[in-house]
Parts: C-alpha cells; sequence; structure tokens
C-alpha cells in the first residue's frame, strides 16, 4: 500500500503517523524530543524516529514510505529543507531535509514550519475546508499564524509570513523575547494567561485551564484576566484582518480548548473593533494536535504529485 511518513516535531514530544493516499492515517506512534540531552541528539531522535516508521511500513504494507513530511518550530528555510532556528530545541542551521533523505534510503523529503503545517491541514481538511481565504492562529505557549491561499500556505518572501504573536498591540505593555514590549503572545497567549491567573490568584501551580473554569464560575479576578487577554487577541486579530482580510479565522491551541467561554467574547471584541473591514467567520480548529501531523502528510504528499506532474 502506498504511503508517506508524517512527523511533527514539537519543544518536548514528537508526533508521526504513515499516511495513505487519502489522507488515512495508517499508523500513529509518538516519541519524547528528548531536548534535555541537546541538539544533535534532538536530531538523531528524529531521524531514528523515521527509520523506524520507515521499517513498520516495509513491514506492515509491502513497502517503503514514497515520501516523508516533517514539521518543526523556529524559522525555517523550506525551500532549501533546512530548520534554521529553534529556541526551544536548541539547533541552528540543521540540513533537514538532506538529513533525513539520506536516512530514508533517498525518498523525496519535505520540510515544513509547524505552525504553517498545521494550517495546511485545518484549511484542506479541518475547519477552513472551502475556504478560499483563513487565517490559522493557534494560542499555545507562544502565538504564530499561518496565512491560507487557495489551498496554499503563504510563507513570506524569507518564510516569516504570519508572525502575529509579534503584532504590538500594547506598547507599553511586557517585554516580549523578540526585543519589542506588549506583543501579542505576551498578553493573550496560553502561556501569558497561565502566568496572569497564577499571579492574580496567588496560585503559582494555576494555568489557562484553570483561569477557564474560575471565568465559568464567576470568579471576579479570573474574569479580569480573561478580559485582558481577549482584548489584546482582538486587538490583534483586527490587525491581521485589516491587512489580509481573509473570509475565517480558525483559533487554536490550547486556549481555544476553553470553547465558548474564548469564542462568545472573543467574537464580541472583534465585532465591536471592526469598522469597515469585513467581519470574518471566528471557528475553533477541528483537528487539535494531530494538525501538524496531517500536515506533514499533506506536504509528503504534495512532493510526489508536484513530482509526477514535472
Amino acid at each position: 500500500m502506498k504511503h508517506v511518513i508524517a512527523l511533527d516535531v514539537g519543544g518536548t514530544g514528537m508526533k508521526a503517523a504513515l499516511v495513505g493516499a487519502d489522507g488515512t492515517l495508517l499508523y500513529e506512534a509518538r516519541r519524547a524530543t528528548g531536548r534535555e540531552r541537546g541538539p544533535d541528539a534532538v536530531v538523531e531522535s528524529i531521524l531514528a524516529f523515521a527509520a523506524e516508521l520507515r521499517a513498520h511500513g516495509e513491514e506492515q504494507f509491502g513497502e517503503s514510505a514514497a515520501a516523508a513530511g516533517v514539521a518543526v518550530p523556529g524559522i525555517v528555510d523550506a525551500e532549501n529543507g533546512i530548520a534554521v532556528y529553534a529556541s526551544n530545541l536548541g539547533w541552528r542551521d540543521v540540513p533537514m531535509r538532506d538529513k533525513l533523505g539520506k536516512r530514508l534510503g533517498g525518498v523525496p523529503v519535505a520540510l515544513g514550519h509547524d505552525v504553517r503545517t498545521g494550517g495546511l491541514a485545518e484549511g484542506r481538511i479541518g475547519a477552513g475546508k472551502g475556504a478560499d481565504r483563513f487565517l490559522f492562529v493557534p494560542l499555545g505557549t507562544g502565538i504564530a499564524g499561518a496565512i491560507g491561499i487557495a489551498g496554499t500556505i503563504e510563507a513570506g518572501a524569507h518564510g516569516y509570513a504570519g508572525e502575529i504573536g509579534h503584532v504590538v498591540v500594547r506598547p507599553d505593555g511586557p517585554d516580549c523575547g523578540c526585543g519589542q514590549r506588549g506583543c501579542l503572545e505576551t498578553l493573550a497567549s496560553a502561556s501569558a494567561v497561565s502566568r496572569a491567573w497564577a499571579a492574580a490568584s496567588g496560585d503559582p501551580k494555576a494555568d489557562a485551564a484553570d483561569c477557564a473554569k474560575a471565568v465559568e464560575s464567576g470568579d471576579p479576578a479570573a474574569v479580569r484576566v480573561w478580559r485582558n487577554a481577549v482584548d489584546a487577541l482582538a486587538a490583534g486579530l483586527v490587525t491581521a484582518l485589516t491587512l489580509l482580510d481573509p473570509r475565517m479565522l480558525i483559533i487554536g491551541g490550547g486556549l481555544a480548548e476553553a470553547g465558548e467561554t474564548l469564542f462568545v467574547p472573543l467574537r464580541a471584541a472583534v465585532e465591536e473593533r471592526v469598522t469597515f473591514q469585513k467581519l470574518p467567520h471566528i471557528v475553533p480548529a477541528a483537528l487539535g494536535d494531530t494538525a501538524g501531523c496531517l500536515g506533514a502528510g499533506l506536504l509528503a504528499w504534495d512532493l510526489l504529485s508536484t513530482e509526477v506532474s514535472a
């Protein structure tokens, strides 16, 4: 059975699958990234995991994977197959495509940015299916975005498109690791809400999920923390829709798991801010934490279809 290898590399764990031509997940597996052992060990873990998947495919389906797709965090040069930099994994300028290609016996390999790859999956087979223009924004440890245009994801001239987390929404806000102050991700990411709620509640272990539960129970301090995050998020999203005019905003990541506790006030806050702009549909992501892996599979199949058409 013809299949491809799909790998989604995160800061702490890796998700992988063998994916059939119709997008079916034929086999799924997870591994720890092992970043505490250093960047070289992480790269070796990725290569070894991919080789395991290839062997499993040969054993179960009678043939090797026809291609592989891998999604990685940080700065990615997808065109040249280089994982340029990832602060949470510590690597710099890793020729990931070449390394994986050699380990997998020369099969074609596609490399993608984790959020853009997840956005590709949400756009083609998830919440954005059928939408010609969308913006996918996962609210996790940080905030990034994937700009969907007619079935593809816009990477930008240098691979930096969609970095909505570093739009400044509060110029007098908290310092950001990028060197600016008041970036969206310092105020509206899941980690930002966790920090704010831990301080407000006096519980250093409290997180964003705890804050959402406290909002639902009517805790006024939680409502204040939540409202501040939603207001900042709405400001960032309105900037994005002013520039991009998407038909749909797809919100994912850990914060979106709060469901209507997030979406009801967020839709209202965005609507309050728009003037001439067309209000997009604001919807939750559909694929959860499998989006990156499914997107990596799509990248691999796209490679094969490109080769056939060429």
